[in-house]
């Protein structure tokens, strides 16, 4: 089986250790177990002791109870028969197309997003057709343009709310727009919401899974979380042949996740609000610093996100964004992400969910860059 490379996690891999400013990081400021156990205020001593007593099997093999209860808590609708654990996002995305898409079937992907979201389906030899998002419609879908792609043969309707790396968000009235669309065609509708519930605004961030029979939800532990390390991520549906197909295809791959990540994932999760207050707080604040930023530079300009740690920012000189990229970060120790990892050029990927004094050097040192353009 042939695959396109994936050009953003092949930048990550060669570029992130050698950052001075990482403007490249997507998920929220990351937990040490320390400051884990300090928000959610449990005894670090007490906890590790009882976690160092458990026999290391293979645990539950589809999600440790609590974890699942935890998880189900993001949903209005999900019970913890509706979810099975994965090795991240990435896990949940590529078991859940591993799992129902075929050759011949079509797929219609939002683009940009995250790469596998569509790479993986062409290289089952399904028709990917890509529904392009751009800024002069704030990266959301045309609705209108949408239903004229999506056909009979459409198996899957691929969404990615919040979106990576433009940081639009999807309203419930978009929403249930597209599903219409997807019911229709009697097609599921994935959607990658790893960035969900990390809102500028006080707005409602609903779940396809919770709207739509036929609507999978994919997210983790990673971004809103701020626990990458642990590699765990879920699949969530009402739909019980989706999911039958998933648990199918997952003891071929998976057999179970870590159990003592699933239990701190857990412990994460019962505290949610917590972790969710802290989070948005960074994304909420390092989003005001950047806005001003911008607004200061002649030569960048950006659609503002609504959601999520990620946005692209579009720059007026003649340089691919590859290029661009590589000087920053072998010259000046600055890593962004670029335009072209999402098919896009003249723009590059930052990520302003780190912590905030790192942020605001970064953004100095890509300012005394832009200087001298």
């Amino acid at each position: 089986m042939k695959i396109e490379p994936f050009k953003v996690e092949m930048w990550m891999n060669e570029h992130e250790d050698k950052a001075i400013f990482n403007t490249g990081e997507t998920c929220v400021d990351s937990l040490s177990m320390d400051e884990l156990f300090e928000i959610v205020g449990l005894d670090k001593y007490e906890t590790l002791n009882a976690l160092t007593q458990r026999r290391l099997t293979y645990g539950h093999i589809f999600g440790n109870p609590k974890f699942k209860k935890g998880i189900s808590s993001l949903y209005q609708t999900i019970n913890e028969n509706d979810i099975t654990t994965t090795h991240g996002a990435i896990g949940a995305n590529h078991l859940v197309l591993y799992s129902l898409v075929e050759p011949e079937d079509e797929v219609v992907a939002v683009l940009p997003t995250y790469q596998q979201l569509y790479s993986i389906p062409a290289s089952f030899r399904a028709t990917v057709k890509q529904h392009v998002l751009t800024p002069e419609n704030n990266f959301l879908p045309k609705i209108a343009e949408l239903k004229k792609q999506v056909s009979k043969k459409t198996k899957l309707i691929i969404l990615n709310n919040p979106n990576n790396p433009s940081g639009s968000l999807m309203d419930l009235e978009m929403l249930k727009e597209i599903i219409e669309i997807a019911k229709a065609a009697d097609a599921y509708i994935l959607s990658d919401e790893t960035y969900r519930g990390l809102t500028q605004a006080d707005v409602e961030s609903p779940s396809i899974a919770d709207l739509y029979e036929k609507g999978i939800s994919v997210s983790s532990m990673s971004k809103v979380w701020s626990l990458a390390g642990l590699r765990l991520g879920w699949i969530a549906t009402r739909n019980k042949a989706a999911l039958e197909q998933c648990l199918l295809h997952r003891d071929h791959n998976t057999i179970s996740c870590g159990m003592i990540d699933e239990e701190l994932a857990a412990i994460a999760l019962a505290n949610k609000e917590l972790i969710l207050a802290r989070n948005r707080k960074i994304i909420q604040d390092n989003l005001v610093i950047l806005d001003e930023w911008v607004a200061k530079e002649p030569h960048i300009s950006y659609v503002k996100p609504q959601a999520g740690t990620a946005t692209l920012l579009y720059y007026d000189f003649d340089r691919s964004s590859r290029d661009l990229c590589l000087d920053l970060i072998d010259n000046h120790g600055l890593l962004f992400t670029p335009g072209d990892c999402f098919e896009f050029e003249s723009c590059v990927r930052i990520g302003y969910g780190c912590k905030t004094e790192e942020l605001i050097a970064g953004l100095n040192k890509f300012s005394e860059y832009l200087a001298t353009i």
